[in-house]
Formats: structure tokens, C-alpha cells, sequence
């Protein structure tokens, strides 16, 4: 019972881990120019929340609208958390990548689902 807990929390866990590490980095930059920054760092929200999504759903297969809310909560405590971080701000924008991410992540989890072929070995 143990085992399959953690098989299923544990990289959510992580990757939830991961991005509050992140999150916490003061002023953090590509040291590209600021258009390809930007772009750079509402793709990693994209991505970032995409993947937390995928996480998510497996150990929540049965709950995915809980997968969704916890994905949205999660992110809003992100943005909460970085007000505290010297050089970073909370942006309520970046809440709205983060949840389009969780979308993408649904519509890739939905696709898999519909072509059970693609599982991984």
C-alpha cells in the first residue's frame, strides 16, 4: 500500500516541489533580451502546470475536476509565495497561464486516454 502511494504522490510531490523551488529564486532571468524572456517564462508556466496537471491526474483518475481545482489553488499560492521573494511579485496573469497550462495538460491527459496505444512501456 505504501509503495503505490508514493509510485503515485511522490513525482507530484516533487514536481510541486520543484516549482516552489523556483518560485523562491529572487530575480530570477533568462539573461535573454526582455521579449524572449518574457516568452520563455509564460512558456514555463505553460509547462510547468501542464506537467502538475499529468501528475495530478493519475493518482486523481477519478477526480480530475479536484486535479484541476488543486492544479488552480496551487497556483495562486505560488504567486502568493513568490510577493515574499526579494526581485519577484505576485501576478495574477501568471495565475492564468498557470491554469491555461492545467488545460492543455487536461486536453494531452484526454488525448491519451482516447489513444490507449500511446501508453509507455
Amino acid at each position: 500500500m505504501a509503495k503505490k502511494f508514493l509510485k503515485l504522490w511522490l513525482p507530484v510531490i516533487c514536481w510541486a516541489g520543484l516549482i516552489f523551488y523556483l518560485s523562491s529564486l529572487p530575480n530570477l532571468k533568462s539573461g535573454l533580451e526582455p521579449l524572449w524572456d518574457t516568452i520563455l517564462r509564460k512558456v514555463a508556466h505553460l509547462t510547468e502546470y501542464g506537467i502538475l496537471f499529468l501528475l495530478l491526474a493519475k493518482p486523481m483518475k477519478k477526480s480530475l475536476k479536484w486535479a484541476v481545482f488543486l492544479c488552480f489553488i496551487y497556483a495562486l499560492s505560488d504567486e502568493f509565495h513568490q510577493s515574499f521573494v526579494p526581485g519577484r511579485s505576485m501576478a495574477l496573469a501568471d495565475v492564468c497561464f498557470d491554469s491555461a497550462g492545467v488545460f492543455l495538460g487536461y486536453l494531452v491527459g484526454i488525448w491519451k486516454y482516447q489513444n490507449p496505444n500511446l501508453k509507455a512501456n
